[in-house]
């Protein structure tokens, strides 16, 4: 299957990384919520944007999704100045799991696959 929506792509994530779970805790404490957001990524978004978000607001489904559109939005316009492509839902992906340059780290690409095969069922 192909993840043809950016809503497609966080339904996906939200499983990958809670399981759906909103009041998941992960990553030895580190990660909160339904996409398993840690502290630096939040305060990222609250730098880039002008934003006040708390790390313990990715415990809502709403501000998780809504940190995750932030920090990919603008990480997909770095990657798009770089590369002169356009950011697709792989890229996304791998940027929400491995910080800025995410798309090109390899050690993101296993984390792509767990992605596609979910999609894929």
């Amino acid at each position: 299957m192909k993840i043809d929506t950016i809503w497609q792509l966080i339904l996906l994530l939200i499983q990958i990384e809670s399981g759906g779970n909103d009041l998941a805790v992960g990553d030895n404490g580190k990660a909160f919520g339904c996409l398993q957001i840690h502290a630096s990524y939040v305060e990222d978004i609250n730098r880039i944007w002008n934003t006040d978000y708390k790390h313990t607001d990715a415990f809502n489904r709403d501000d998780a999704i809504n940190m995750f559109m932030f920090y990919t939005a603008h990480y997909a316009l770095k990657l798009e100045e770089e590369t002169g492509r356009k950011a697709t839902a792989e890229d996304l992906a791998r940027i929400h799991n491995g910080g800025p340059d995410g798309w090109k780290k390899p050690s993101t690409l296993e984390y792509w696959k767990k992605v596609e095969a979910l999609a894929s069922q």
